[in-house]
């Protein structure tokens, strides 16, 4: 019988935190449950009944990063985007790039994918969603400035953010998102909003 993950406990939150900065730092596939269990000054018992497998453990880490994430950039376009137009638009990139301040690793998303591969790990679906959030936000933003279709260019800004990502995290291409705003803005143009 699967197990919900259940981090609503002070060992559990620990357990969670613990394993997101190993997991990110490290990989997934690097780090045990004996070092998580370690690190969060608990056993792995309490680690095996909080989240019922390293897997759930691997799923709520994604999820709380999408979590933290997402908090993140809306108090990012709350004070810090402009109020409409494309720069309200590009200032999701903007976002991305704080987020990702002196960080090594890139984005954890992309990192994940690779390690878990083609299979079905219940991370694959938090992946998923994640991107689909992503696309719905940048399609949102796009209908927002007033632009004809949004929906298919919010799904080709979305393409040009992801793959400025892919670039920075796994090409090691430092300017992968200055080119990606000069590409949205040639995608959109100038004019908008």
């Amino acid at each position: 019988m699967a197990r919900t993950a259940n981090p609503d406990t002070p060992a559990g939150r620990r357990i969670l935190e613990v394993a997101g900065v190993l997991f990110y730092e490290r990989g997934i596939g690097a780090v045990g449950v004996d070092l998580i269990a370690e690190e969060a000054g608990t056993t792995k018992k309490t680690l095996y009944d909080r989240f019922g497998s390293k897997d759930a453990l691997v799923a709520a880490y994604l999820r709380r990063r999408e979590e933290r994430w997402e908090e993140f950039l809306d108090e990012w376009m709350r004070t810090r985007a402009p109020r409409s137009g494309l720069d309200r638009v590009l200032a999701v990139l903007d976002a991305e790039e704080a987020w990702w301040a002196g960080s090594r690793r890139g984005c954890a998303f992309v990192n994940a994918h690779a390690e878990l591969g083609e299979s079905d790990h219940p991370g694959h679906e938090v992946l998923r969603e994640g991107k689909r959030r992503s696309r719905a936000k940048f399609i949102a933003l796009l209908a927002e400035t007033g632009v004809p279709d949004a929906e298919t260019l919010g799904a080709r800004v979305h393409m040009v953010y992801e793959g400025a990502m892919v670039n920075l995290t796994v090409g090691g291409m430092t300017g992968a998102f200055d080119e990606a705003r000069a590409t949205i803005r040639a995608l959109v143009g100038e004019g908008v909003g």
